[in-house]
């Protein structure tokens, strides 16, 4: 008697007859592979293959390496649902889709299978995996089309923000958030937004992005547009941009112009945030534009009238006024008149004094000073003053105070290599030459002789008020002492000296009594016993040329060894003169005494 029951193979139902239990061992040719367990009749086996592969043609494969894509089944609160097509689904945390916020069920994603079964017999997928096999395809697709891609904005970094593009983390730097500045980078973060991409390292794998760029191209669009309708001396609205040391940047709707420091205000400030502020709106008028450039000019002052306007008509040259110093250059100070108003002092019309000096010496920043009107230009706005008008010119009565031949006590203010300016009051200079210092003394540079600061006695030698100029000496101070020499070194006469001085041309001697120097030529530096005199050496020399006029002193040292050999040669002449007189009355003796004698001579004695 049979039975039939319903067996699931494989999810296919078959329906087999069932067998009555037999004996293996008695039929050695039984098939146990042809029924399952149980009895059940199985396909037969090229049936079963048959079926098996067209089975797994409709399954992924899940142990390939490769990326395939999936379909969003289901949403959790913390993870997705996702069916690969296989016999089981997989699950993804959402946190590998906090950069698309809006995923949905039904959306195809990328996946690539991370384990066939978890602990549960789950099949665990990763699509943080799968987007970053695909990212750098991606990206530098994008970046060779210049295609828009959604970027997640992660967190903040140094210089800018890190953003989520394809599951790369690509740089944002603050500059390319939007073509104005950003205060607060906070604000972007979580957010999803478009970028384009605009560099790649391949090296170093990084990516650069630019929200910026995307708007870029409308806003050219935009400014070519405002610019065409611009107009000089137009007025418009605007917001105070951003703010820098030598401008304020001012959005007009769309295009940017820039108001240069100088044309905030007519009066001098040190920085525009004492003028504006950001995110304050103000008026301006257009100054000038560049349409190639796109570049706008703007001025916030001449909306206002020129201060220069409001100077008093009557003010001429000549005229004292009062004012506050307000800048100091090394050149000069500017004396603010009025607001908006200011005139300059150069530097050498602060002092007589003809030694210039810097503007800090006399005045300092916000200091009351008066001064005198030297130049005015209301046609340029322009203004010179004069400080030391104020004060009597030293040289109106330069003849009375400072007549040739007075003496005087100056101050040495500098040096140069011809002589020393000696200023005797502020404003009035004087030079005396190097010749004029000593009258004894070789000087051969001024620094010899005195010092930066140190009084000066002096006599005035000449005056020549016109080009004021005053010719010192200080040598004439005391009376001339060559008068007195020329009585003591008259030439010929004989003086002890210490050599102080060797060169090439000879020595320099000096006289300590007198306190003069005398020079020795060369050839009169020779000693008795062929040597030349040395420095220190201590020796009697006679004056053999004297010059009042040149202050001069000549002498020699050698003369006297000279005279002594010259007085001996004629000496010894005279006797040979006298032994030959008596030649006829030679003797033996008178012989032996001339032979010595000639001798003698032969030897130079």
């Amino acid at each position: 008697m049979s039975e039939e029951k319903a067996t699931i193979v494989e999810d296919v139902v078959v329906t087999t007859p069932t067998v009555e239990a037999t004996n293996a061992s008695e039929n050695k040719d039984f098939d146990w592979d042809a029924y399952a367990e149980g009895g059940h009749a199985m396909y037969s086996k090229t049936e079963a293959a048959e079926y098996e592969t067209m089975y797994e043609a409709t399954l992924p494969e899940e142990t390939q390496a490769g990326v395939i894509d999936g379909v969003v089944l289901n949403l959790t609160d913390r993870e997705a649902i996702i069916t690969i097509g296989g016999k089981s689904e997989g699950v993804i945390s959402l946190n590998e889709f906090r950069y698309n916020p809006e995923l949905t069920v039904g959306d195809t994603v990328e996946v690539l299978i991370d384990q066939q079964e978890d602990k549960t017999g789950q099949l665990v997928l990763s699509h943080r995996k799968a987007r970053s096999i695909r990212s750098w395809d991606r990206v530098n697709a994008a970046h060779d089309n210049e295609e828009i891609v959604n970027g997640f904005v992660k967190c903040r970094t140094k210089g800018g923000m890190i953003v989520d593009v394809f599951g790369i983390e690509a740089f944002l730097p603050g500059s390319q958030i939007d073509v104005k500045p950003i205060r607060d980078y906070d604000i972007y973060v979580g957010k999803t937004m478009e970028f384009k991409v605009v560099k790649i390292n391949h090296d170093f794998k990084n990516v650069v992005v630019s929200h910026k760029a995307l708007i870029e191209a409308d806003i050219e669009l935009q400014k070519k547009e405002i610019i065409g309708k611009l107009e000089k001396g137009q007025v418009l609205e605007g917001t105070v941009k951003n703010i820098t040391s030598y401008g304020v940047f001012i959005d007009l709707g769309g295009v940017d112009g820039l108001v240069h420091i100088t044309d905030l205000s007519w009066n001098r400030i040190n920085h525009p945030n004492e003028i504006v502020e950001l995110d304050q709106k103000i008026n301006v008028v257009i100054l000038d534009f560049d349409e190639a450039k796109t570049r706008i000019q703007l001025g916030l002052k001449q909306l206002s009238a020129h201060p220069w306007d409001a100077l008093d008509q009557e003010l001429k040259i000549g005229d004292r006024v009062k004012g506050k110093v307000v800048v100091i250059a090394d050149y000069g100070a500017f004396i603010e008149i009025l607001p908006g108003v200011e005139g300059l002092i150069h530097v050498s019309e602060m002092s007589w004094s003809t030694h210039l000096r810097s503007a800090q010496d006399f005045m300092k920043v916000g200091a009351e000073v008066e001064a005198e009107i030297l130049t005015l230009d209301r046609d340029d706005r322009k203004m010179s003053l004069g400080l030391k008008q104020l004060t009597t010119d030293p040289w109106a009565d330069i003849s009375e105070k400072y007549p040739a031949k007075s003496k005087h006590t100056g101050i040495v203010r500098n040096f140069t290599n011809f002589g020393v300016f000696v200023e005797l009051e502020e404003g009035v200079d004087g030079l005396v030459h190097i010749s004029d210092l000593s009258w004894t003394k070789k000087v051969k540079h001024p620094s010899e002789f005195t010092s930066i600061g140190a009084n000066l006695d002096i006599v005035v030698l000449d005056l020549d008020t016109e080009n004021r100029r005053l010719s010192l000496g200080h040598k004439q101070v005391e009376e001339n002492p060559w008068d007195t020499y020329e009585t003591i070194f008259a030439e010929g006469s004989e003086h002890e000296g210490e050599v102080t001085e060797v060169h090439d041309k000879g020595t320099t001697v000096l006289f300590k009594t007198e306190g003069v120097e005398g020079f020795v030529p060369g050839r009169h530096s020779e000693k008795e016993d062929g040597t030349k005199l040395a420095k220190g050496d201590v020796v009697k020399f006679r004056v053999i040329e004297f010059n009042k006029g040149s202050r001069k002193i000549v002498l020699s040292h050698t003369i006297f060894f000279k005279e002594n050999l010259a007085a001996e040669k004629k000496t010894t002449s005279k006797n040979v003169k006298n032994i030959q007189s008596k030649v006829e009355k030679t003797t033996l003796g008178d012989i032996d005494a001339l032979a010595a004698l000639k001798s003698k001579l032969e030897k130079g004695e």
